[in-house]
């Protein structure tokens, strides 16, 4: 029997217990803080076990990770240095879906010097976006083409039918992550040159893309792109971009949000106890003044404005109580957001991952490769988010028992023997990339 130890029983771990469970040859130990939530997923099966654990309980993390062949943490990120220095001490091998951090990084070489694979980025981003870009990559390389440009948005959104508040968007965990992003500064690649983006300009600098078949969205870079020329291996690049996608109106509204101050992570301490209250307090807004005009004058914005309606239909103007006297601007948004901008029972949700790649060949002119990934979650079922993560990161685990995996140390689904059977079986299960080529 091959022992699989799952840490972190979350909103991307269904999927994943399940394709894992039915392979008769493996058992798979779910821990997680909440062993309701473990059992709920794990349900009766004969070769899943749950446990409850709090990472922070040492002696009894050694001891789950002990029993597996592979442990997969699925827990928040900073945890996973952690999980990996105790497989390392056990000889164990390690799957994340996160980034590879510093910390992480570090690992590397004594990682390989056991033998070990510690295999990360292996969910939706970072992961099959790295794997679908590889493979196009690779094979333009082996065909002698050289790759001029490569621009890539994915985003995880509300199915179309779904979309139905101003901000065309909804979240099926905390929006803190989300709002977090919007305080970052981007890096890109245009025509040879690195074009940086302050963070307080990321919403005003999107751009209209068309997905075929779902129609207009806008696209704003994400952090650090230029990073991936190395990555990718396509130093010959003269435009790379990585980005986001959200429907029409987020980055108007996140950029105004922006503006208000509400991106602010420092914690104070209110006198105020509502967010009307809060609002006037924070943004020095009398109480003989009408607080949406006043909010609007401020944003140069009429109060009837989309914007001004959006945050209204928030309740940032309302006399709606606030989570607690002392907390950041952010994490009073993060309240509503949490609130407003959920799921309805039976809601599909929705991934879209389009890469664009430019390819130049010798005496044949330029083809431009345009190759997208469109899926949405099961009403009652599984969200799209939660196949497109968990079922790579199974995936994974599965090539680690089967010995299908030669290299060692820590790693990421960029070459060939990770990412090609990891995208032919995801195909299998329903996660295809519809390829379109044209000279140009």
């Amino acid at each position: 029997m091959k022992k699989v130890c799952l840490l972190g029983a979350g909103l991307v771990a269904g999927p994943l217990i399940e394709y894992l469970l039915q392979f008769d040859e493996v058992e798979l130990r779910v821990a997680d803080i909440d062993l309701e939530r473990a059992r709920s997923l794990v349900k009766d099966h004969p070769r899943g076990r749950v446990y409850q654990l709090d990472l922070q309980n040492r002696p009894e993390l050694v001891k789950l990770v002990s029993e597996a062949e592979v442990v997969v943490s699925m827990v928040p990120y900073t945890f996973h240095p952690y999980v990996a220095e105790i497989c390392l001490e056990l000889g164990k091998h390690l799957v994340t879906a996160s980034y590879v951090s510093p910390a992480m990084k570090a690992l590397d070489g004594r990682a390989r010097e056991k033998g070990l694979i510690f295999l990360n980025e292996l969910g939706l981003d970072p992961g099959i976006d790295h794997m679908e870009a590889m493979r196009l990559i690779e094979a333009a390389h082996q065909a002698g083409g050289r790759v001029l440009s490569f621009v890539s948005y994915c985003g995880g959104l509300p199915a179309p039918e779904a979309s139905d508040n101003p901000f065309g968007y909804k979240f099926s965990w905390s929006p803190r992550g989300v709002l977090l992003a919007g305080r970052n500064e981007a890096r890109y690649l245009l025509d040879g040159r690195e074009v940086v983006v302050p963070a307080e300009e990321l919403f005003s600098h999107y751009q209209m893309i068309d997905i075929p078949g779902l129609g207009v969205f806008e696209g704003y870079p994400n952090r650090n792109s230029v990073s991936y020329l190395e990555t990718y291996g396509i130093r010959e690049a003269r435009t790379m971009l990585r980005g986001t996608l959200r429907y029409p109106g987020w980055c108007q509204k996140l950029k105004k949000i922006g503006e208000l101050g509400l991106l602010d992570i420092n914690e104070r301490e209110w006198q105020s106890s509502t967010y009307a209250g809060f609002l006037r307090e924070y943004l020095g807004i009398e109480e003989a003044v009408e607080l949406k005009t006043a909010v609007a004058d401020r944003l140069q914005l009429s109060p009837k404005s989309d914007v001004i309606q959006s945050l209204d239909w928030l309740g940032l103007f309302s006399e709606q109580p606030l989570p607690s006297r002392k907390i950041s601007p952010l994490d009073l948004l993060v309240a509503l957001m949490v609130e407003k901008l959920k799921y309805r029972e039976g809601e599909r949700d929705m991934t879209v991952l389009q890469h664009q790649i430019t390819v130049e060949y010798p005496g044949k002119g330029r083809e431009l490769v345009t190759s997208t990934l469109i899926d949405f979650g099961q009403p009652h079922g599984h969200s799209s988010m939660s196949r497109t993560v968990g079922l790579p990161v199974a995936l994974g685990v599965k090539l680690i028992l089967e010995r299908r995996i030669g290299l060692s140390g820590v790693l990421t689904p960029t070459v060939r023997e990770i990412y090609e059977p990891i995208l032919a079986e995801l195909e299998t299960l329903g996660l295809a990339f519809k390829e379109e080529r044209k000279f140009i």
